[in-house]
């Protein structure tokens, strides 16, 4: 179970693990690029970044589940994503939470 709020509805926090997190660094290649310049010339969505984005999410996710089970809990309250370009065309993407052991109330 995964929540961004700090509690699961029915539930109660028995045990804190701590912060668990889900890294991923990911770049653009350039077909993908040259593909992207000719989204941005017509306009609107550019489909090319906004898959590479949802990818990066969605591992960055993965791997937190796998962090936070790695430690036994069975829940994760306050998740949240950050990302950062850390150079040109190259980004971390974040997912973060605290894994926590929770009981039906």
């Amino acid at each position: 179970m995964t929540s961004t709020t700090f509690d699961i509805e029915g539930y109660k926090v028995v045990k804190t693990f701590g912060m668990v997190r889900g890294i991923i660094v990911r770049s653009r290649s350039v077909i993908g690029n040259i593909g992207a310049a000719f989204q941005m010339f017509v306009g609107g969505n550019i489909s090319i970044y906004t898959r590479l984005c949802e990818e990066a999410r969605e591992q960055s996710f993965h791997l937190l589940l796998q962090h936070a089970d790695s430690m036994g809990a069975n829940a994760i309250i306050g998740v949240r994503y950050d990302a950062t370009e850390i150079a040109a065309g190259v980004s971390e993407v974040l997912c973060y939470g605290t894994a926590v052991m929770v009981e039906k109330k």
